[in-house]
């Protein structure tokens, strides 16, 4: 897709889809591997990653994935432990939303005196903050010509025997350094090892299903709910759809969070949703294909929606009611439809590239309905966007 067709990652969609995006700190040293993690998760390249990072912080960087309409942000300070650094500011930034701390250091580097004290640091301000701990590039202290350990035998207190001493050695020297880490958040260790093809090591994304069972099971239940969406599952290119759809819903839940807002702002990101799905697929929507959607989806799913989206308009108007939990469940049900419509809208247009017809478009599009509610349900969905924020 070309820039020209590509959404603008300015755009009001992208600015609403940001009031759900829960945000990572990175927190490490450079070249520690904050960018193969970053890389290994979203599954874009480095060059988009190098390219999609933005100053926010006098001291930090953020990246918003993916641009057009964020799901997560990864907030990355740069210079750790070559300058003075004061994480005020970058604590600051990330206050008042769902975060996690991913701390990230290379498993031989023992001097991390300056993650160490920003850790506190936050810490101190914000004791119930989870932390995960990503320990990498595994294979430097491997024995001349070994390779990774199969299967991965981390997973456990004690690892297994194959595992060599000095990768045991760096990795419980590297645990002490959190002895004194103050908090009763969560606080977790993943050893990992993130390779390119030409590097001789298999698998390249050694420890990566541990690291999103880590990141899932220590994380605030927005960050979990947007990890878990990231672990690998079908191709790239399908994985890389899915975080768009995603992405769109959480615009159009934003938009419906309160009074009358929605009313041009739902439609809006779902026609650019539909838009962003048709070029993804090589369909250019006119009047013919809308129609057979529209008939694929059913008149009853149509008014179902159009009249629950009157509905929920009209229930944000009641003084109190209307601005809480009227303004929860409008952005729940907006998040879910336009979810669903866009998994409806992808199964659709490749089933007709294909020559089949659409008669279980709408089976597809009430599945999706139902996850899309469990998804906001088990994120907080609603409540973060009647919130105004993580």
């Amino acid at each position: 897709m070309s820039n020209a067709e590509a959404i603008d990652k300015t755009t009001p969609i992208a600015e609403r889809a940001r009031q759900f995006a829960p945000v990572v700190w990175l927190l490490g040293k450079v070249q520690s591997g904050k960018t193969s993690i970053v890389r290994e998760l979203t599954q874009a390249t480095t060059a988009e990653i190098g390219n999609g990072y933005e100053a926010c912080t006098k001291t930090a960087r953020i990246f918003d994935f993916p641009a057009e309409a964020p799901i997560i942000r990864f907030l990355d300070t740069r210079g750790l432990g070559e300058v003075a650094y004061d994480p005020v500011e970058d604590i600051a930034f990330c206050e008042g939303r769902s975060h996690l701390i991913l701390v990230v250091m290379k498993a031989r580097d023992f001097q991390q005196e300056a993650v160490i004290e920003a850790l506190r640091a936050a810490r101190r301000r914000h004791p119930d903050w989870p932390v995960v701990v990503a320990q990498t590039s595994l294979h430097e202290a491997y024995p001349p010509g070994a390779g990774h350990v199969l299967p991965y035998p981390f997973g456990s207190e004690e690892p297994a025997a194959e595992v060599a001493p000095d990768v045991l050695r760096a990795l419980r020297h590297q645990r002490t350094l959190f002895s004194a880490i103050p908090g009763k958040g969560e606080l977790r260790f993943v050893p990992i090892d993130f390779t390119q093809a030409g590097d001789g090591l298999e698998p390249q994304d050694y420890g990566r299903e541990a690291l999103v069972e880590s990141l899932v099971a220590a994380a605030p239940a927005a960050v979990a709910t947007v990890v878990a969406q990231l672990a690998p599952h079908g191709d790239s290119a399908q994985r890389n759809l899915n975080s768009h759809i995603l992405g769109f819903a959480f615009a159009a839940g934003a938009s419906d969070a309160f009074p009358l807002t929605g009313i041009v702002g739902v439609p809006v990101v779902q026609a650019a949703m539909l838009r962003h799905i048709g070029l993804r697929c090589g369909v250019t929507w006119d009047k013919r294909t809308a129609g057979e959607f529209a008939a694929a989806l059913g008149a009853g799913t149509l008014a179902r929606v159009a009249s629950g989206f009157g509905v929920r308009q009209l229930v944000k108007l009641i003084p109190v009611y209307g601005q809480t939990a009227g303004a929860v469940a409008a952005a729940t049900a907006s998040f879910a439809a336009t979810y669903a419509m866009g998994k409806a809208a992808t199964h659709f247009l490749r089933r007709r590239q294909a020559g089949a017809h659409g008669e279980d478009v709408q089976s597809v599009y009430r599945a999706a309905l139902k996850r899309a509610l469990r998804l906001a349900s088990e994120g907080e969905i609603g409540t973060a966007a009647a919130g105004g924020k993580q």
